[in-house]
């Protein structure tokens, strides 16, 4: 289930590609998918295992292209051990909401990403993560849960003042998830297998397994109302590396 649209990342086997707060993969693995040369961080022991133990499984199989890497750092965004300039593209999906200190781990991102690279940044969208917020202290309220809903403005602009050039347009992600977390918030984050949630949770499975044309199309369509993240690109000034096609 990818958020961040990979053909405006122009990924090409050698690319440098950091997937800040990976959590299971899902970016990392179709940037692996293209050929890049992958580091994925998190905070999360396990989930970096799990990552390494499918990146394997994906090159024994044959999805892996010449030149595709991928490893795993353990590391916090707000202090990345990583050289200036060192990336081509960075994906921060689904992660600053996260982080208090937002405008320090953005300072980091943009530090490490080289003259002319891109970053892809995806957050949850303020009106749907309004209304969990409204239904569920549960949902938010939680070690390591969200610290604010951001407006896309908001967020536009922190990424302005970090130093970088948005690269439009934006655009939106995951219509079909919405109406799951306001069920599973309305009905108690702890009952998740209330009836009503467990049916809805069964038919993202089956989109997401096997992709009908039928529900790929709804999503679409409902993706500008009702997408539950939004997805901002922006570049670092400069010129682009020579040879480097992100």
């Amino acid at each position: 289930m990818l958020t961040v649209d990979f053909a405006r990342l122009r990924l090409a086997p050698g690319t440098r590609v950091l997937d800040i707060g990976c959590g299971n993969g899902r970016h990392a693995f179709e940037a692996l998918r293209h050929g890049a040369e992958v580091v994925a961080t998190d905070l999360d022991e396990t989930a970096l295992a799990e990552v390494v133990t499918m990146a394997e499984a994906m090159r024994l199989e044959g999805e892996v292209p010449p030149g595709g890497s991928l490893r795993t750092v353990r590391a916090d965004a707000r202090r990345l051990p990583f050289d200036d300039a060192e990336f081509d593209v960075v994906i921060a999906a689904e992660v600053l909401e996260h982080i208090h200190e937002d405008v320090t781990a953005l300072a980091e991102l943009v530090r490490v990403l080289r003259p002319g690279g891109l970053i892809a940044v995806t957050v949850p969208r303020w009106w749907p993560e309004r209304v969990c917020w409204a239904l569920s202290r549960e949902y938010h309220e939680v070690a390591g849960g969200h610290v604010r809903i951001y407006r896309r403005r908001q967020l536009a602009e922190r990424l302005r003042r970090s130093g970088l050039v948005l690269a439009p347009p934006h655009h939106h992600a995951h219509a079909l998830h919405s109406p799951y977390w306001w069920l599973r918030c309305a009905l108690g984050m702890s009952r998740e297998q209330a009836v009503a949630a467990r049916l809805y949770h069964r038919f993202l499975v089956y989109d997401l397994m096997r992709r009908p044309r039928w529900t790929r199309s709804l999503e679409r369509v409902l993706n500008p109302m009702l997408g539950k993240s939004v997805v901002l690109y922006a570049r670092r000034p400069g010129p682009a590396a020579a040879g480097t096609s992100a």
